[in-house]
């Protein structure tokens, strides 16, 4: 029963002696030499201002969670228009029910007010 774990435990062994090795030559052919301007952070070829951390509004990732979310259920329409005509009424009648809790979502993001950008 182990046996067929083998080749996981192999893979597993290989990548992290692999991941060593990497760092090991970062570490030993990598620069030595700091300096100021060297240890200072780089954003858009401007020198930056005021602290690294910003506070960002919550609204932002509310927005881009949503995104993702009714952007990866989207993504089920391909395999149900791929296979529609094989999925007969049946296919049809579960696709409106997924399009219906889909809708039904979105008008309760939009009635909440996640959707608003202020």
């Amino acid at each position: 029963m182990l046996l067929e774990y083998i080749a996981i435990g192999v893979m597993i062994a290989v990548a992290t002696v692999i991941a060593f090795i990497a760092i090991g030559l970062g570490e030993l052919f990598g620069p030595r030499k700091k300096s100021a301007a060297k240890d200072m952070p780089y954003e858009s070829g401007m020198n930056p201002y005021g602290e690294g951390t910003r506070r960002m509004p919550v609204r932002f990732y509310l927005i881009a969670v949503l995104f993702i979310l009714f952007d990866i259920e989207v993504v089920f329409f391909l395999p149900w228009a791929i296979a529609f005509r094989k999925l007969g009424i049946f296919g049809l009648i579960e696709m409106v029910v997924f399009i219906a809790i889909l809708l039904i979502g979105y008008a309760y993001a939009w009635k909440k007010g996640a959707l608003e950008w202020e």
